[in-house]
């Protein structure tokens, strides 16, 4: 299964290298072909990231809200997500798309004469024309590689053997081809070592590969931790996230220097440039999402705010008329529904005389207004709300605590309020005293 994807790869790769005649430079081509393919994946799965991220605010209100009711808080925020069109298991799932590429590649890296270009396996294996002719020229494992890796790797020290010796192989297969894995006097067909103790240090002949291949695997992890640092620095930062970003800003640099230190060095260098495209895509995509999502959002607010204005302009003209006298009972509206209206106007009443006496005993005068109120819905934003929570965050919790103590404290007066009225006035509205919603269904505006 594996093979159906990574021949094509093979294949693309083999024809970078005849077209550039540099194995280094045939893996950068294949990289930036592979970003270019996935892009218009990464391209919805980044914007749905950056969209999610944005409602955070909104999340922590209805955390705050519903805290207390996980079920009613998940309702909610699958309701955000609909409304806003989002689906925060999107990002994920595009973002898996590399790696069964890189696997891919890997496979078509390993085994170069069959998977690359395509060379049939019984040529290689014992009693092969290829093989016989590997074991005839001298062909010897031992002096490619020391590492325990080295029967994994055995097509690519095969396929050097074959280049250093390609006259001699000529008429075996129309298919084989000579490589050279050298690129910056690197040999990229061999594992880097960090163990620099065992190097040959008589010549910086021998040395200097050694390092330069050394370094591969640790340049990888530098930029896999500058890599996360670019992303993550378009994301809001929660308590939650942080602790998160931390571990794996620390464990996706030490399990990048892993994997380069026992692949082939040319898998290091398709590591290495991935991260420096990843990091470009980034910092252009963020700019330009982000100045797709301010005008999303702007649009937004300036719905909510004309929303909530055509709201407060009908409220308004509902409370003219019946200062005016110029609303009737609805013939609709039920006995019941109008006792409850009666014990709800008779309870705000009540309620609003022990507002004035507290008010008093603090030495204020005047209906005390909350931020959070709408019209004559006290609690319309929320029984915390604090208008200047993000503006000003020094001062926001100490302001919640007091909008939510003085929401306390008029739950508590609304409701010594109802135990003065008659059960059968009050119905079912009594345990909801900011609703306005059975006056509203009271009453119907009739312009005289």
């Amino acid at each position: 299964m594996l093979d159906a994807i990574a021949k094509p790869f093979g294949k693309l790769m083999l024809w970078f290298y005849n077209w550039t005649g540099n194995y280094g430079v045939a893996v950068i081509l294949f990289a930036l072909v592979v970003k270019l393919i996935l892009l218009p994946f990464q391209l919805k799965s980044k914007k749905s990231m950056m969209r999610t991220s944005r409602m955070t605010p909104r999340l922590k209100e209805l955390e705050k809200k519903y805290g207390n009711d996980q079920q009613k808080y998940q309702q909610e925020v699958s309701k955000l997500y609909k409304e806003e069109g989002v689906n925060p298991m999107s990002g994920c799932l595009w973002s898996l798309l590399p790696y069964p590429i890189l696997l891919a590649l890997w496979r078509a890296i390993r085994y170069p004469l069959t998977v690359m270009m395509g060379v049939s396996s019984e040529l290689l294996s014992e009693g092969g024309a290829i093989y016989e002719k590997l074991v005839e020229l001298g062909y010897n494992l031992a002096d490619y590689s020391t590492r325990n890796t080295a029967e994994t790797y055995q097509q690519i020290f095969q396929s050097q053997f074959i280049t250093e010796h390609f006259s001699d192989f000529s008429g075996l297969s129309d298919k084989l081809q000579a490589i050279s894995y050298k690129f910056l006097g690197m040999d990229l067909g061999q594992t880097p070592s960090f163990r620099v103790w065992a190097w040959d240090w008589s010549s910086p002949s021998v040395w200097g590969p050694a390092l330069g291949l050394f370094l591969i695997p640790v340049l990888a992890a530098v930029l896999s931790w500058l890599s996360m640092k670019v992303s993550m620095a378009a994301q809001p930062q929660t308590k939650d996230t942080q602790s998160t970003n931390a571990t794996m800003m620390l464990m996706m640099p030490v399990i990048s220097l892993w994997i380069c230190f026992t692949m082939p060095g040319v898998m290091g260098v398709y590591w290495c440039v991935q991260y420096v495209f990843s990091m470009i895509q980034e910092l252009i995509l963020n700019k330009i999402f982000n100045r797709q999502l301010d005008i999303e959002d702007a649009d937004r607010i300036e719905r909510e705010k004309a929303r909530e204005a055509e709201l407060e302009a009908k409220r308004q003209a509902t409370e003219k008329l019946k200062a005016e006298g110029a609303t009737t009972v609805n013939k609709n509206t039920s006995k019941k529904k109008q006792q409850a209206a009666a014990a709800q106007k008779e309870t705000e009443r009540k309620a609003a005389e022990a507002r004035a006496a507290r008010l008093a005993k603090r030495g204020q005068t005047g209906e005390e207004i909350p931020p959070s109120q709408v019209g004559n819905r006290r609690y319309a934003r929320g029984r915390a709300y604090v208008p200047d929570r993000y503006t000003n965050p020094e001062e926001a919790e100490e302001k919640t605590a007091a909008a939510a103590a003085e929401s306390v404290d008029y739950t508590a007066e609304m409701a010594d309020a109802v135990t003065e009225i008659p059960e059968e006035a009050v119905g079912e509205t009594a345990a909801l005293p900011e609703s306005e919603e059975p006056a509203a269904e009271t009453v119907e505006a009739t312009p005289q």
